[in-house]
């Protein structure tokens, strides 16, 4: 998808909302247990009953993996029945030495067909640039993440090389050179939405990227403050947003009993409509 196309979809449905798939069969409603393929089955309800009101959908290939290969038959029938005017992403926090990384990129986006791969930059410009080097193809690399952990190295003051700032922070020095390896048409970058006071700082390094942010919902994060200081200010009639705002278990989990897709779209509703607003 391109960034155009994904725009264009924000605009149509007044919404920057992101389903995550994140789907733990321990956790689905009971009556579905029996199912030949609980997990699909789940992910298939979930998208019949959201796919109007968010443009993407974001599966956490961790809870597939973990089921070995029924896990990545489920993960594969879902992004096949996933709509092709949303936006894919496999959160994967991939990233490792460049001809491992390739075969990376080629599992999800040849034999798999995602639109974005989550990436971790730790191990440099060779570790994220085969992500980029795939047509109409993402890489959203971990900038600041919203968990207690980020303090242990993200959030480490270091000298910046292009900027000679020895109070940066280390997530801003992997912002601000990430940013040169791509462009805004197939790099984003996540940013916990329990961040969102560094939302403003962050718009400053990259203005135009798009942002996938995590962390509104069930771990505290406030949508009005992320739509605040997060989205892109660029002044246009038809904005280009900037962001996608992942919501899972609040979606998701909405409900244990029989009714629970159309619960899930009560709750996807309440988020669109809110995000309708903040995009006027």
């Amino acid at each position: 998808m391109t960034r155009k196309q994904l725009i264009e979809q924000i605009q149509v449905k007044k919404s920057y909302l992101c389903v995550g798939l994140d789907t733990d069969i321990t956790k689905i409603p009971k009556h579905l247990q029996s199912h030949p393929d609980p997990v699909f089955e789940f992910n298939k309800q979930i998208i019949d009953a959201t796919q109007d009101l968010c443009v993407a959908y974001k599966i956490n290939t961790a809870f597939y993996e973990a089921m070995g290969l029924k896990g990545w038959a489920a993960m594969e029938k879902t992004v096949n029945y996933i709509p092709k005017d949303q936006f894919i992403i496999a959160d994967a926090k991939r990233g490792d030495i460049g001809n491992t990384s390739t075969q990376y990129a080629n599992a999800f986006f040849v034999n798999m067909d995602f639109d974005a791969v989550t990436v971790a930059p730790y191990m440099g410009e060779d570790s994220v640039k085969p992500f980029l080097e795939f047509e109409n193809k993402w890489a959203i690399v971990l900038g600041l993440t919203s968990n207690p952990g980020s303090r242990d190295f993200e959030q480490l003051s270091v000298v910046g090389r292009e900027t000679n700032n020895s109070g940066e922070y280390l997530y801003e020095s992997v912002l601000r050179k990430v940013s040169s390896w791509g462009n805004p048409d197939n790099l984003m970058f996540v940013v916990g939405a329990t961040k969102a006071s560094d939302l403003e700082s962050i718009r400053k390094i990259i203005p135009g990227h798009f942002l996938l942010v995590p962390g509104v919902g069930f771990q505290g994060g406030s949508l009005e403050e992320v739509s605040r200081y997060g989205m892109i200010k660029d002044g246009s009639a038809a904005p280009s947003c900037g962001l996608l705002v992942n919501v899972s278990r609040a979606i998701i989990y909405a409900s244990e009993k029989e009714d629970f897709a159309s619960e899930a779209r009560t709750i996807a509703q309440q988020y669109q409509a809110e995000m309708a607003g903040y995009l006027k």
